[in-house]
């Protein structure tokens, strides 16, 4: 049975429609707005996935070139490769929205590929993706507790917009995407240039009311064609060995808690783990992985108690406490830009390398090809958390980890006109003990500066937590990794004293209100300002100069009709040049030419031969030059390379000449003044002007 909904947006028919395709899957709808339309199935085996303790889901979202009217740039010509950084950040994001509310004891194995079929380079895919995904489950026969819609947020002209268009985006000072099922907000991602902490909540919850129709789609969707859900069994709890192992481990997990360094208090914990496991051996049958899982869940519930009841966090803090900070800049000699950024028992060494514009990003993507001029990249080797692992590219968290580091800080970066080179700057995880991406902007905005980055303002970042049950509410400042793994919130901010660049945030339960989260983003900005003012410490603003270890780049300007002599047939000249030299020549069509080198003798060579090629004729001057043609009324002298002049006949001896020939023939080097040079540009030469003087 076929059967769709609409409704309006911004002058637009949004529609989502189910029953017509890729009906073998569990659920499968398309989604329509404007010109663009996305597929987004889900199936689910029939078979549950034995022996494990997580949820097998995977979230596959992909751009098909020929959406855009494009054949892929790569040697096979195929989609389907690796998928893009854009398609794995989108891939996240309808990920975290709806792996919460899929049953605790749901074990099948289960996918959802969201597939954008049609772009009108205009209507942006991804909500529209998180939107299908949702509505794809609830017809399914899959348990899922939705349905949850997702919205972009912009504001133009200080009016909020519900889902801009890519045009619109560009005059928009905030990007925000916020996911809700009807309990409340449940997923907050995107950047801002420097917005209060107030018109941030607008936001948030302006984008909270937009949803509501996309949800109410979805539940007539599911009450028309929504297939029975299968039944789950529920997890059989053993009360008997959840009462002895509350007796054994209570009293010892009470001191593991209050340990304050990670690892000592993760071996405690292991500790206590196996000597729970010992005492119940002999009085209970339960595999040891549900005593491990009980005592795991005991002390969750211990932590949140101390929390709420006591006071107290885990490493003595109070809830508005920032751990200790330490900032060092200048700490690797020969790179341009560095700083290691420790807060806590999280450290970063962060590193910012200078390049030309042929060391920008390029990204073939639907809406076209596109060039990045600065890149962050995050990794997090297993050493950050004292593990061993195989080495590979980055995964999914590490490729969203550098995406919320670089949208933190492009609010703060100089224009590429202003500033002419390609930065990238790479975070490398050190200790990791919560908030690592965040500590990833602190060392990012210290070694821009380090490297002479000329920044509009420093950006700093900080995690904030929650922790509640009935009236009890706590707000935690720079949570450690346990309170964000027991807590209910991880919201994370940054920005600079001016405002916010950028925030996300997971919740983990329902219905948080306007209160607690006004709360929550006005201590992370007390939060913020605090290490912003250590930060200061360490340098307070960028460098006046770049590293002597950089490349130098200058901006010379030639008319635009000699980008073409510069560049020689076939590039023949541009190369010479560049052979030469050593230097590295990037011309645009304008007449802008970007010369770069290692050093200064290099991007003077450069620049010395292009003046040289293409300089103008001046009146009076001598120039020794090349006969290129004969004529019968003169000749063609070449004075410099693209450039010739007439030497007409009457001008080539102060006796009267006859025929060109007597006194010239091609390829000979005849010493000319200029005479004169036109309004065209042409010019006239005469030998006879230079006899007798010499260059």
């Amino acid at each position: 049975m076929i059967k769709s909904c609409s409704i309006n947006i911004n002058g637009e028919t949004l529609v989502v429609e189910t029953g017509r395709i890729a009906k073998q899957a569990s659920g499968s709808v398309t989604v329509t707005f404007g010109e663009t339309v996305v597929l987004v199935t889900a199936v689910a085996t029939d078979e549950v996935r034995e022996g494990i303790d997580f949820l097998p889901l995977t979230v596959e979202y992909q751009e098909m070139s020929y959406a855009g009217g494009r054949i892929p740039g790569n040697f096979f010509r195929r989609d389907m490769g690796r998928p893009s950084e854009g398609e794995t950040l989108i891939s996240r994001l309808i990920d975290r929205p709806l792996r919460p509310l899929f049953p605790d004891n749901y074990h099948y194995e289960t996918q959802i590929i969201a597939s954008v079929l049609s772009t009108d380079k205009e209507n942006e895919a991804d909500v529209m993706a998180m939107l299908g995904a949702s509505a794809a489950l609830e017809v399914s026969d899959i348990p899922f507790l939705g349905p949850v819609a997702g919205v972009r947020v912009g504001r133009v002209n200080g009016q909020f917009v519900t889902n801009p268009t890519i045009s619109q985006q560009k005059e928009s000072d905030i990007d925000l995407i916020v996911a809700c099922n009807r309990a409340g907000i449940v997923m907050v991602e995107g950047g801002s240039s420097f917005v209060t902490e107030a018109d941030m909540i607008e936001a948030i919850f302006y984008g909270q009311e937009a949803a509501r129709p996309m949800l109410e789609m979805q539940e007539e969707l599911k009450r028309a064609v929504g297939k029975p859900k299968r039944i789950i069994p529920a997890k059989i709890t053993d009360e008997s060995m959840l009462a002895k192992v509350a007796e054994v481990a209570s009293p010892l997990l009470s001191e593991v808690i209050t340990v304050s360094d990670k690892l000592q208090r993760q071996k405690k914990a292991k500790d206590v783990g196996n000597a729970v496991v010992a005492a119940l051996s002999e009085t209970f049958e339960a595999p040891e992985s549900e005593v491990i899982e009980a005592v795991h869940d005991l002390e969750k519930k211990m932590v949140r108690r101390m929390i709420l009841d006591e006071g107290k966090r885990i490493d003595g803090r109070s809830f508005t406490d920032v751990r200790p900070i330490e900032c060092l800049v200048g700490i690797l000699p020969r790179v341009h830009g560095s700083a290691l950024f420790t807060r806590g028992e999280t450290q970063t060494i962060v590193l910012t390398t200078l390049g030309t514009e042929r060391d920008e990003q390029r990204m073939d993507t639907i809406y076209g090809e596109q060039f990045r001029s600065f890149i962050l990249h995050y990794n997090f080797p297993p050493y950050s958390v004292g593990e061993v692992k195989k080495l590979g590219g980055p995964g999914r968290r590490e490729i969203g980890h550098g995406a919320l580091a670089r949208r933190a800080l492009v609010p703060v970066m100089p224009e590429k006109e202003k500033f002419l080179y390609s930065v990238r700057v790479v975070s490398e995880v050190l200790e990791s003990n919560g908030s690592s991406s965040m500590a990833s902007v602190c060392g990012g905005t210290l070694s821009l500066m380090d490297a002479g980055v000329p920044i509009k303002e420093a950006v700093a970042g900080v995690a904030m937590g929650l922790v509640s049950e009935g009236d009890k509410v706590v707000v935690l400042t720079d949570i450690i990794g346990d309170e964000d793994h027991y807590g209910d919130m991880d919201f994370k901010v940054t920005g600079t004293e001016s405002g916010i660049t950028a925030l996300q945030m997971d919740i983990k339960i329902n219905g948080i209100t306007r209160q607690i989260m006004q709360k929550a983003l006005d201590q992370a900005r007390e939060g913020r300002i605090h290490i912003l003012s250590e930060m200061n410490k360490a340098i307070a603003k960028p460098r006046g100069e770049i590293s002597e270890y950089a490349p130098i780049i200058t901006t010379i300007k030639i008319k635009p009709e000699k980008v073409r002599i510069l560049i020689g047939p076939g590039g023949k000249t541009i190369r010479e040049i560049t052979s030469t030299t050593e230097a590295r020549l990037d011309v645009e069509d304008d007449g802008t030419v970007n010369v770069s080198g290692t050093d200064k003798t290099i991007v003077d060579n450069a620049i010395r031969m292009i003046n040289e090629l293409l300089q103008e004729a001046e009146v009076g001057k001598l120039y020794m030059g090349k006969v290129v043609k004969i004529m019968d009324f003169g000749a063609f002298v070449e004075i410099f390379p693209g450039t010739d002049g007439l030497l007409h006949i009457s001008q080539l001896d102060k006796e009267r000449v006859n025929k060109v020939t007597d006194i010239l023939k091609e390829g000979d080097e005849v010493l000319v003044k200029v005479l004169e040079v036109d309004d065209n540009g042409k010019i006239r030469l005469s030998r006879k002007a230079a006899l007798g003087e010499t260059l």
